[in-house]
């Protein structure tokens, strides 16, 4: 979706995702690292805010960045609407860098905005900015050969290979990944997609010993 596009469909009075969340954020829940103290979780590309408030109802501490002033604001309304507090930040994920050492790194359906140039240098970056049993939970659109370009497809927006995003992660401990094809219909015409999802965790022994036990 092109910057422009975006800002109008956030800037109506509806919620374009809708306010429920994603089931991914539930998902990253379940991995979640235990602390002594809740934990702390950016949303990268958390739009209308929809995933980073459900964040924020479990007690976390939220940073929800979107590159949309719109978004943001709607975000923050949400929050204020089911008695929750948020950060926003606006910011481009191709340059954005974290205020503070964080235990989640969550984005559901931004990444593909990180241009090819960027991507190494920004998620070594995330990597950084992560506690030790931190974890990444990324969404990636990729290149396949049986799905073709969806037609809501924009010229800032830019496929990851398969595997690649596993890659950037060799140096963790990567706990799955989801190859998946869906149908969609967002922009008003049925077609598909093609998608990996990444779990990975910054490794430190008591987070490996849990999972160990996990499995």
């Amino acid at each position: 979706m092109r910057d422009e596009e975006r800002e109008r469909v956030y800037g109506r009075a509806d919620y374009y995702w809708g306010t429920e969340p994603n089931e991914l954020a539930h998902e990253a829940l379940e991995h979640a690292p235990e602390r002594a103290d809740a934990p702390t979780v950016i949303d990268i590309g958390a739009g209308e805010g929809r995933d980073a408030v459900f964040f924020a109802e479990q007690g976390w501490t939220v940073y929800a960045m979107d590159i949309s002033p719109n978004g943001l604001e709607k975000a923050a309304r949400l929050a204020e609407d089911r008695g929750v507090t948020i950060q926003p930040i606006e910011a481009d994920a191709n340059e954005a860098s974290l205020p503070e050492p964080v235990d989640v790194v969550y984005s559901a359906g931004t990444i593909q905005y990180v241009r090819p140039a960027n991507r190494e240098r920004q998620l070594e970056h995330f990597k950084a900015k992560t506690t030790l049993g931190g974890l990444h939970v990324l969404f990636a659109f990729v290149n396949h050969p049986d799905v073709p370009t969806p037609p809501d497809w924009t010229a800032n927006e830019y496929f990851y290979e398969p595997g690649e995003l596993a890659g950037y992660y060799e140096d963790w401990n990567v706990l799955r990944v989801d190859d998946l094809v869906f149908d969609d219909d967002s922009g008003g015409e049925p077609h598909q997609h093609a998608a990996e999802i990444l779990f990975a965790r910054n490794p430190d022994e008591t987070s490996n010993r849990r999972e160990a036990e996990r499995r």
